[in-house]
């Protein structure tokens, strides 16, 4: 092989090897990141023009919104995308946002306890007693599974959700 093949043959080896990716760990973790992103813009309020700074696990808009979702689902907060984050992350859920730019009650915008009660204060006509005390169970066991919330029925006196079925 003559020497000035050799530049032309660097060249297009050069060029073979960046056609395959070297690390599908550096896949996993970009696919990750665009799933945080998506999550954090669609659940946490990320503005969507910061997409630059996402791909900086360490910049502080995205660091803030991490904090911000690790605090409101009851993990540790880091501010790193640890396995119990992206455990989060990845599982299913309604489209919802956790937060959001509005106060549904003034002044008190989410509850200072973790463990609420609730009580139905008068049924629906429409349904058998029996459903209506199912469905409201199953309601609430979903919410508990995904936050650290806890819920009990009473059945008198002052609970944290009245429930009151009324006609308009």
């Amino acid at each position: 092989m003559e020497m000035r093949n050799l530049p032309v043959l660097l060249l297009l080896s050069v060029a073979v090897c960046s056609a395959y990716p070297l690390d599908r760990a550096a896949k996993d973790e970009d696919d990750s990141m665009n799933l945080v992103q998506r999550y954090l813009e669609n659940y946490y309020n990320l503005e969507k023009d910061v997409k630059p700074f996402v791909r900086r696990k360490d910049s502080v808009p995205v660091v803030k919104k991490i904090q911000e979702m690790q605090r409101f689902l009851g993990l540790e907060v880091t501010g790193k995308l640890d396995s119990d984050t992206l455990e989060v992350i990845r599982k299913p859920r309604c489209g919802i946002p956790d937060v959001g730019h509005f106060s549904t009650f003034p002044g008190m915008p989410k509850w200072r306890k973790t463990h609420l009660t609730y009580r139905i204060v008068n049924y629906t006509l429409d349904l058998p007693r029996d459903a209506v005390d199912s469905a409201i169970e199953r309601a609430l066991t979903v919410w508990a599974k995904v936050t650290p919330l806890k819920f009990s029925r009473i059945n008198e006196g002052e609970a944290d959700i009245k429930i009151i079925f009324a006609v308009r």
